[in-house]
């Protein structure tokens, strides 16, 4: 008996971020088809760069349909909204060799732990503390470390030429006392991060940001506040990963339906969100479904009951209705 082939092949193409450049086109200058094996990610992005009209490539194979992959097509057009990221740092700041260390440590050891399959993480108290044992008290020592360096953490971020020191100060960040000069430091900084030119340090950023975010929720004696507004912006990256984690962020950020939240991600990633939400792998669908039920000011239970029914459509063409709507309004 032969047995079964677990290589990956591919299960279909999203193509997102087009404007004028029309999908189909796209996917047939990647020239691979359902079932077929994946060439490597920069042959891809080279063939569908040499599109005409098209401004930017970046193509990402993402985990599972089965035991398929799913690619992901980001392409910008002269039409399609631009995520501007910051210059690339060129200072040779690092941060104080012992944190950069125990930074470094920490890393081995969540990756032990999640081969150990003790991965959890608890994010109440602003910052993230791992379930195990070792990442734990090395995440530990980070808060009077950070605390003693935190002018330093800061200006590697938005200075060190080497992405990967800017991505432990990223994650350091977190870790900064609540006060009000050190928390308006750390929101400001990590802030500032979610538009570095490194995919990596702004993944890292969105991380440190959301156990921020979780425990400015549990605890608003500490007056942390952070701005949609750069959420709302990754959601126009050619990049997939900037566009999951900010939808995911923004559901968040959301929550309390802020009128003029909701009207900046209309104005500014309408279209972003609807293509998501329409994207096959529900798990990447829901956050920007929910977004765009939100803009189209929609009950939580109407777009539960949409969502689970398979109504998606109905939900989208609402937000485009409520859009116009406001267009006319306004005119």
């Amino acid at each position: 008996m032969a047995a079964e082939d677990l290589t990956p092949h591919l299960a279909y193409i999203e193509v997102y971020g087009a404007r004028r450049v029309s999908a189909e086109k796209v996917r047939r200058a990647l020239g691979v088809e359902p079932g077929g094996l994946l060439p490597p990610r920069e042959d891809l992005e080279e063939r569908v760069s040499k599109v005409s009209g098209v401004t930017e490539a970046r193509v990402e194979a993402v985990c599972c349909d089965g035991h398929n992959l799913v690619l992901y097509v980001g392409v910008a057009d002269r039409e399609s909204a631009h995520m501007e990221y910051h210059e690339t740092p060129t200072g040779d700041l690092t941060l104080p060799p012992s944190l950069f260390s125990a930074y470094k440590n920490f890393l081995d050891e969540v990756s032990e732990s999640i081969h150990g399959r003790n991965n959890d993480e608890d994010l109440t108290n602003g910052y993230s503390l791992m379930a195990d044992p070792a990442s734990r008290s090395l995440q530990q020592s980070f808060l009077p470390a950070v605390a003693q360096d935190l002018a330093t953490v800061d200006r590697v971020l938005r200075e060190a030429a080497d992405p990967e020191q800017r991505a432990a100060a990223a994650y350091l960040l977190q870790y900064a006392p609540r006060n009000e000069h050190a928390s308006k430091l750390m929101t400001d900084g990590l802030q500032y991060a979610l538009r570095d030119p490194d995919d990596g340090v702004r993944r890292t950023a969105i991380r440190a940001l959301k156990a921020v975010m979780v425990g400015a929720k549990l605890h608003p004696e500490q007056q942390v506040h952070i701005e949609p507004t750069w959420y709302i912006e990754l959601m126009n990256s050619v990049v997939w990963s900037d566009r999951r984690e900010a939808s995911q962020a923004l559901v968040d950020l959301t929550e309390s339906r802020n009128p003029d939240t909701l009207a900046l991600l209309r104005e500014r990633a309408l279209p972003s969100v609807i293509e998501m939400a329409r994207w096959r792998q529900l798990q990447y669908a829901l956050p920007p479904f929910i977004l765009a039920g939100r803009m189209a000011g929609l009950d939580e239970a109407v777009i539960k009951k949409a969502w689970l029914s398979g109504e998606r459509d109905d939900v989208l063409d609402q937000v485009l209705h409520s859009r116009k709507h406001k267009q006319a309004q306004s005119s």
